[in-house]
Formats: structure tokens, sequence, C-alpha cells
């Protein structure tokens, strides 16, 4: 199912006009490695994308943990899809200036 949630988030970010880069592993400077679903580029903006297809709320600490990882690799301003996200992570994305997507959003603007 995943890989289905996937397929429509790269559709989207074509109809945006960005270049896809699936299944991007980046090594942080922490000297860990770090594997997200995609690296999105539009000129010189750059998004590292990653999708939790769960039936649960994502909470504040996936979001933490994706942004710790984002920064680790260089980038600023990732990008998290998901079916829905507590008010904790939108928070926490809000002040730190991450992008969180749901499925139903995904879809009704490809609508």
């Amino acid at each position: 199912m995943q890989s289905a949630l996937i397929d429509l988030i790269i559709m989207y970010f074509r109809q945006k006009g960005y270049q896809i880069q699936e299944e991007a592993l980046l090594e942080g400077v922490s000297g860990l490695p770090h594997k997200f679903h995609l690296l999105i580029k539009k000129g010189n903006e750059k998004h590292l994308v990653t999708v939790l297809d769960w039936k649960r709320t994502v909470g504040v600490n996936m979001v933490i943990r994706l942004d710790m990882a984002s920064s680790d690799v260089g980038f600023s301003n990732p990008v998290l899809v998901s079916n829905n996200f507590s008010s904790h992570a939108k928070a926490y994305a809000n002040r730190r200036g991450m992008t969180l997507l749901t499925k139903h959003e995904i879809t009704r603007r490809l609508g």
C-alpha cells in the first residue's frame, strides 16, 4: 500500500514542477546514514520527503525525528506525508518550517 501512496505523491510533486529522486540515502555530518523516500528539486529549492502510511495519527516524535535527520544531512524544510497528524506534531512542524501533507490533501489537489 505504501508504494501506491508514494506513486500518488510523485504524481503530485511532478504536477507542481519538481524533479524527483526516489530512495535517497544520505550520510549525515554525524556519520549516520539516513534514508528518505524522495528527494524533490525545483530550481534551487530542494526538499526531503518521508512517507508514513499509517492508520494511526503521527505524533510529534516522528516529526522531530525527520527534522533531526534532514538537518543532519544539510537540508531544512522537510516534507512528511501521512494520513493524520497530532496537534503537537502540527505545532512543531509549523515552528520549524516543515511541511505536513495528508493523503486526503494530496488526493484533493490532484483531482
